[in-house]
């Protein structure tokens, strides 16, 4: 238990030595206000999660969702396995806040699964284009989880995204097909897993919130799998370690850049990943985005530009006036 701070500063003041004691938990890096870096940081990872997706998509033609999210949480936990071994010097499970790594985990698993169970009816532009929803989500959960301040012209930014989204389903039409709601829950499920990250970042290293990650997903889906199980080829094993591998990286790279800016400044970076999914979309598959498509992510990508440049604004403000403790610290 955590001494109180009066206590703290006896101790360090006590005129005998203290016999050293090895920290519980990795280190975890400080946030830093860095909002340009934590953008760049996500826009790199839209190249790594859009390879995934449609990686994803080209294997569901063959294997069932839940094998298709078991190989590449397979291949996540191989990768993470010297963070898993006690002795070794990258050992990571040490961790204060088991419940929040273990429901992160979850809602990861959740978002995954969910999206490649989409990916079996939808377009991989139409479906992305609607997992783009994440960022209303994220808006509000911010205000709740992170103590982050969310105007009205930023609320009128999001209520414009949900309209984009609403024109890409076109819910009551006969192209409304029922799977679309597989984005829209798997966006939900990743909004839970960004603030999530955003409540961990600067508190738990970043190779801890990996690992447990990966053991939560494979050990959830490991229960799943032999229900469903369909031996794969060497080609689909190879397509799988691919998704595995740049799944892994964007995920890693999402974390990386929580850490320097807030989840309301990055969320509409994440946009990016419809220019590469919608070319792999025509290179690989053939499918080309429609009018409606086109027009609904029209409006989701002005919807974020418009809260990124909200934020801008009120970060400017903030500098005009004397600081104030974080709510997040």
């Amino acid at each position: 238990m955590t001494p109180p701070p009066a206590a703290t500063a006896r101790l360090d003041r006590a005129s005998l030595p203290l016999p050293e004691k090895k920290p519980a938990t990795l280190p975890a890096p400080a946030r830093a206000d860095r909002p340009f870096r934590g953008i760049a940081l996500i826009l790199a990872s839209t190249v790594f999660l859009g390879t995934s997706d449609a990686t994803s998509k080209y294997l569901s033609g063959t294997l069932p969702s839940i094998e298709i999210a078991w190989i590449r949480f397979l291949v996540f936990a191989l990768i993470m396995v010297p963070a898993m071994l006690p002795g070794s010097p990258v050992f990571a499970l040490r961790t204060s806040r088991l419940g929040l790594q273990g429901m992160r985990g979850a809602a990861l698993l959740g978002s995954s699964l969910l999206f490649i169970s989409g990916l079996r009816f939808l377009p991989i532009a139409e479906a992305s284009a609607t997992s783009f929803i994440a960022p209303l989500f994220v808006t509000a959960l911010s205000i709740f989880f992170l103590g982050e301040n969310v105007g009205v012209r930023r609320w009128l930014a999001t209520a414009v995204g949900l309209i984009g989204v609403l024109i890409i389903l076109r819910p009551g039409t006969s192209a409304f097909h029922i799977a679309a709601f597989f984005p829209v829950v798997s966006a939900f499920a990743w909004a839970c897993t960004l603030v999530m990250t955003r409540m961990l970042s600067g508190k738990e290293a970043t190779v801890t919130t990996m690992a447990y990650s990966s053991i939560v997903g494979f050990g959830i889906l490991s229960a799943l799998v032999p229900f469903v199980w369909v031996t794969p080829s060497w080609h689909d094993i190879l397509f799988g370690i691919l998704i595995g591998v740049s799944s892994t990286a964007g995920q890693w790279i999402v974390v990386l850049a929580f850490r320097y800016a807030g989840a309301s400044v990055l969320a509409p970076f994440s946009y990016t990943q419809l220019l590469w999914v919608s070319i792999l979309g025509f290179l690989v598959f053939g499918e080309l985005p429609d009018i409606w498509t086109v027009t609904g992510a029209a409006f989701i990508v002005a919807s974020g530009l418009y809260t990124a440049h909200r934020e801008r604004v009120r970060r400017s403000q903030l500098l005009l006036v004397p600081a104030e403790p974080s709510p997040n610290p």
